[in-house]
């Protein structure tokens, strides 16, 4: 029997406050590969100058909670096997995987491919986006993860690519949040401890797929799904990412270190172990494209 696969465009920016989230969204959808998989947009709102207000230490909280609501509601009134998500921020992942451990009745395994937990709220960051682990296990922010209906199981888990902070990192990384006040509630370290949530750093997920494979195996997960946010790269080698901003350093947290080739062998390689039934791109930043486009908006002749 044929699956139903979706594909899902989500070019929300409001989770990491940053609009060019919109444009690296809608460009991620492009650059896939055509075929015949039904692709939906999420009426997200259009960024037009005004602040968004912090309600409660999220940022556009009221926009992120209906473009959720959105999202699930499109998702659900087409009962799809497969949702792939093109995002935006990482907090697009939060309807579709919710949905689809509903369609799996509480089982799917869920590998978070990720440079940064998104488990914990930021004290003085307030960012959405920071929090759509948490929200999916039923942590996170109270007023989203009650729209989880069958939170993920924390054994379910695996967190792969995580970048541990340098000491010169650790030390301007440090500094920054001092500067503007910002701190955690509870570590990521430690709720993934607290919830005894398998992980691989970085290094060992460049290494070897082998830990990840064996927590498939031991945990007999049959549907997979996938989050790669496209910040566990290296942005020395793939540069339309938030950390690679021309002339403008990123010093709130570390940057990726996986390579281009090792993100693509990972995911050949789960696809190979089990059945991924989602798969979700986040947080693409495409500086030169970004830039030629604001460019050639300016031009006169291209306007008139």
């Amino acid at each position: 029997m044929t699956k139903k696969t979706l594909r899902v465009l989500m070019p929300q920016w409001q989770g990491g406050y940053n609009p060019n989230y919109t444009f690296g969204a809608e460009l991620l959808a492009w650059l896939a590969p055509e075929n015949d998989q039904p692709l939906v947009r999420v009426p997200v709102r259009e960024d037009d100058g005004v602040p968004l207000a912090n309600d409660n230490g999220v940022y556009g909280r009221k926009e992120l909670l209906e473009q959720l609501d959105a999202a699930d509601h499109l998702i659900r009134a087409h009962q799809p096997d497969r949702v792939v998500m093109f995002g935006g921020d990482c907090l697009v992942e939060q309807a579709p995987f919710a949905y689809l451990n509903e369609r799996y009745e509480g089982e799917m395994g869920l590998i978070w491919i990720d440079a940064h937990s998104d488990l914990v709220q930021i004290d003085g960051y307030d960012r959405g986006h920071t929090l759509p682990l948490g929200n999916l296990l039923g942590e996170g922010d109270a007023e989203f993860a009650k729209r989880v209906k069958m939170p993920l199981k924390p054994e379910n888990v695996f967190i792969a690519g995580l970048s541990e902070p340098t000491p010169e990192e650790g030390a301007v990384i440090g500094e920054a949040f001092e500067r503007l006040g910002i701190s955690m509630k509870e570590t990521d370290t430690a709720m993934i401890q607290r919830l005894g949530i398998r992980t691989a750093d970085a290094q060992e997920t460049a290494k070897s797929t082998e830990s990840i494979k064996a927590w498939i195996r031991e945990s007999g997960i049959k549907h997979l799904a996938i989050h790669v946010d496209l910040d566990v790269l290296d942005p020395r080698e793939f540069r339309s990412l938030l950390f690679a901003k021309p002339n403008e350093p990123y010093t709130y947290s570390p940057p990726g270190r996986l390579k281009f080739a090792r993100l693509a062998e990972l995911l050949r390689e789960l696809s190979e172990e089990t059945d991924v039934v989602g798969l979700g791109f986040t947080e693409h930043t495409p500086w030169d494209a970004i830039n030629l486009k604001n460019m050639l908006a300016q031009i006169p002749i291209l306007n008139g």
